[in-house]
């Protein structure tokens, strides 16, 4: 069928690694997105705009958190539908979730401009960045419809096993963001509000085209709302797959928030440093996250077809390709970081501390890419809700109180002082790794009872043995 691509059959190495390649290029050019806004906002604004835009973005993701992991849902169900070969039932389940996103845009959009400025005094954020803060958050989350409206076109493609088509959209988005960003800032001087309203027409291009094509060329998307048909079955079973992702994504946006507010209480510097540090470090552990997608939707297919042989081995593949490209990323980020860190700012003091930052948590990207690629096997089986305490688990439990007590002379809890390793920013960056190395282990623990097999849409017959390799 025209524009999906079956990952069923023949070499379960090979389909991975080419359906994962289109969406590398496609994340790589929507992290393009932010990188270059912030490049663009550090060099011609300031440390203080770029320390701006990078309080932001916790924030934003606290508040599309949820909608996304129920967009990852219905993706699953999408890729489990269409590996079955139900293509009614795939043609409901596109229209559903288009229809539960564009309800949740709305939403997300009336609370995140109602309540921006509070949410950033609640995260302590410096009295000089709330100004630009609150100006910046507020126009971008104006263009939430958009977003997911683009963000849905493409976890549809992909839940068909076309990762291709989303890439040309992408690609087209960001040479518009980058143009705009130039022309906005550069040219016109608008200012921080011109970082904003570029994303958000970009965006809003990139979705426009995606509809008229769709609208044109696809069998199975046709992007007409007066013909969308709600199945309140399907979105239940995208809720059940969905939600414990939605959570989890929310509390660790929340997380994020959370960390955010500590590293505010370091000082405007260090603020830019972890904002610049941590959009080099978003794009690194990219490879990671891509080949953990197109390994669930492998997954997602080949249950479907009653095909759980391949599902190991699909792994094993994964495994390996991800972690050579790990090694790889981190030793060309640790050579030339001090270099990558002048690409957003010349203040020497952010350029030392955002070198650290990329120092200590590059050095462990392994342990991140084992936990996403173990989390792709259980996401694409339909198996969200363990994971999702797994993630939890380590963020709350591990990472953050890491990050605080390494990083403070001595932390209020109860009533009681309790003495910290006052390690000043360098504790935050040690939390990262303690974090991740928690979550790979009880990942690898609970893949290894092999109870994931027993949650997908269809049933699939385990094995008597409960331990799987």
């Amino acid at each position: 069928m025209k524009g999906t691509k079956d990952l069923t059959q023949g070499s379960e190495g090979r389909n991975i690694f080419r359906f994962a390649i289109p969406m590398l290029v496609g994340h790589m050019f929507q992290q393009l997105y932010t990188f270059v806004d912030q490049i663009i906002v550090g060099r011609f604004l300031g440390k203080e705009a770029l320390a701006s835009v990078g309080a932001s973005f916790p924030v934003i993701f606290t508040l599309i958190a949820l909608i996304i992991g129920i967009a990852t849902g219905g993706t699953i169900v999408i890729s489990q539908f269409f590996g079955a070969k139900n293509f009614t039932k795939v043609k409901r389940a596109i229209d559903t979730l288009f229809i539960v996103m564009a309800i949740f845009a709305v939403i997300m959009t009336v609370v995140g401009v109602t309540f921006s400025e509070e949410i950033f005094r609640l995260m302590k954020l410096p009295e000089e960045l709330l100004p630009t803060a609150n100006t910046y958050f507020s126009i971008y989350v104006s263009g939430l419809v958009v977003f997911f409206g683009y963000n849905g076109v493409a976890a549809v493609l992909r839940g068909l096993g076309d990762s291709t088509t989303p890439l040309y959209f992408l690609i087209l988005a960001t040479f518009l963001n980058i143009g705009l960003d130039l022309l906005f800032i550069v040219k016109l001087g608008w200012g921080i509000e011109g970082a904003a309203l570029a994303t958000i027409i970009a965006q809003g291009t990139a979705f426009a085209v995606a509809v008229i094509y769709l609208n044109n060329n696809h069998d199975l998307i046709k992007f007409n709302i007066r013909e969308f048909s709600f199945d309140w079955e399907i979105f239940k079973q995208s809720l059940r797959i969905g939600l414990p992702t939605g959570l989890q994504q929310t509390f660790v946006a929340l997380g994020m928030v959370a960390l955010m507010g500590i590293v505010n209480g370091f000082g405007t510097n260090v603020v830019a440093a972890y904002t610049a540090a941590g959009r080099l470090d978003s794009l690194a552990i990219i490879p990671s996250m891509v080949f953990s997608q197109a390994l669930s939707t492998f997954v997602g297919q080949n249950i479907g077809a009653g095909r759980i042989d391949r599902v190991r081995k699909g792994l094993h593949r994964t495994m390996l390709m991800a972690s050579v490209t790990a090694v790889l990323i981190t030793l060309l980020v640790i050579l030339f970081k001090y270099p990558l860190m002048g690409l957003f700012t010349r203040d020497q003091s952010v350029i030392r501390t955002g070198g650290e930052y990329l120092t200590i948590v590059t050095s462990f990207y392994l342990l991140f890419t084992g936990m996403f690629i173990y989390g792709g096997v259980m996401r694409g089986a339909g198996d969200t809700l363990i994971p999702m305490f797994l993630t939890l688990f380590s963020l709350w439990v591990i990472r953050v109180p890491a990050a605080l007590f390494l990083s403070k002379d001595s932390v209020e809890l109860f009533g009681l002082t309790i003495p910290g390793a006052g390690m000043g920013e360098t504790g935050i960056w040690w939390s990262i790794p303690a974090g991740w190395g928690v979550g790979l282990l009880l990942s690898f623990i609970y893949y290894r009872t092999g109870r994931w097999k027993s949650k997908s849409v269809f049933k699939v017959k385990v094995e008597p043995a409960t331990i799987t390799r």
